[in-house]
């Protein structure tokens, strides 16, 4: 089993977050609310209004999103369907958790620091470091910026 930190489009309430109740393609088991200990840029980008958050440890704001403990065919969907390694990595991401909802010996206290995997990437146009940054993303939230779901987009970004 692993820590995934998903902060976009896979959280509860948005339009990827099926994916993660797939059993098919593995178990996730929500943990906790948490947010980045350091602070990333959290962008919103390309036609398809993708949130990205770029690996730039100490620029934009800290980010939250949602721990959750994934097992080997979960990671290795979620690698797929991230496009990892090609446009975004799976890196190592410290995390200060809000809230706990795990049992037993998945029980977080809020407050605490836990080490998760997280979805960020190197791979993007220099121009969106001067994007707007955004410390919990909301596929809803932002008008003119709604993403786009996969299905109904052509194949360039």
């Amino acid at each position: 089993m692993a820590h995934i930190f998903v902060y976009g489009t896979l959280k509860k309430g948005q339009p990827n977050y099926f994916r993660m109740e797939d059993a098919d393609k593995g178990q996730a088991e929500f943990l906790a609310h948490a947010r980045t200990v350091e602070q990333y840029p959290l962008v919103i980008a390309t036609k398809y209004n993708i949130p990205f958050l770029l690996n730039v440890p100490g620029k934009g704001q800290r980010v939250y999103g949602e721990l959750y403990n994934v097992d080997q065919k979960m990671l290795e969907f979620l690698d797929k369907f991230e496009g990892c390694p090609q446009r975004y990595q799976r890196t190592e991401v410290r995390l200060e958790v809000q809230d706990g909802n795990g049992e037993g010996e998945n029980k977080l206290k809020p407050g605490s620091i836990v080490e998760a995997f997280m979805y960020s990437t190197t791979a993007y146009q220099p121009d969106w470091l001067q994007n707007p940054t955004y410390e919990n993303y909301n596929a809803y939230g932002n008008p003119g910026l709604n993403y786009v779901l996969p299905e109904d987009r052509s194949t360039e970004l």
